[in-house]
């Protein structure tokens, strides 16, 4: 039944140790102190925005990275790289490709994201990005658009993300598969709660999606 598998970005491809260790550094406090603050607010169903404000109260996100940007413009900043991709997902991806699927990076990203993304030459079929489409998730409005990229169905798209909230119950509203990563903050909290049930899946890595889908060819 599912034709297609739509993946979001951070912590489901992309591995954002390294942003937020930036972020970090840029704010002035330890690592230990912007991640464990950072989780706090996964646990509590905030933003990652109030662990700015919590850190420094005030604090403008968007001023902020302005004034980065011009003290490092060279410097990758809040952006990411090749070296920030989760060891599994290229090799898994390939493996999900042999197996026939449509292959789909749909997430809430910024502009440059695409050209990040692009760069790293993965074997999938699109690439799309909040940024470029004007809505972001948990939007019906996003979920709208993965359907009509992919051209398919939505009950022959699996959703694969880190989040309920932002992934799961946004892609089954629209009447799609869906597949919870246990990655990152949000992605193990979520994991753990009752309404984790809520996903069709709940897998640790690529090979368990592969396993989730039963190592089975497309149909």
């Amino acid at each position: 039944m599912v034709k297609a598998l739509v993946f979001d970005v951070g912590e489901t491809l992309i591995d954002e140790t390294r942003i937020w260790s930036r972020w970090a550094d840029r704010l002035g406090v330890t690592r230990f102190t912007m991640l464990g603050v950072l989780g706090g607010m996964a646990a509590l169903d905030r933003s990652f925005e109030d662990a700015f404000r919590l850190l420094r109260p005030g604090f403008d996100v968007d001023a902020e990275q302005e004034a980065w940007k011009r003290d490092d413009p060279a410097g990758l900043r809040v952006n990411f790289d090749a070296d920030d991709l989760y060891p599994d997902v290229r090799p898994g991806l390939a493996a999900l490709r042999g197996l026939g699927y449509e292959l789909i990076i749909a997430g809430n990203q910024p502009p440059q994201a695409y050209d990040a993304l692009a760069a790293m030459d993965l074997p999938v079929d699109a690439i799309h990005t909040s940024d470029g489409w004007g809505v972001s998730k948990p939007d019906p409005g996003f979920f709208a658009k993965v359907v009509a990229v992919s051209g398919r169905e939505a009950g022959e798209i699996l959703y694969v993300g880190d989040r309920l909230d932002n992934d799961v119950r946004p892609a089954r509203a629209a009447g799609m598969w869906t597949a919870l990563i246990r990655r990152g903050p949000w992605g193990h909290l979520h994991a753990a709660r009752p309404e984790a049930a809520e996903a069709d899946h709940v897998i640790d890595d690529f090979p368990g999606l592969v396993a989730a889908l039963g190592g089975r060819a497309a149909s």
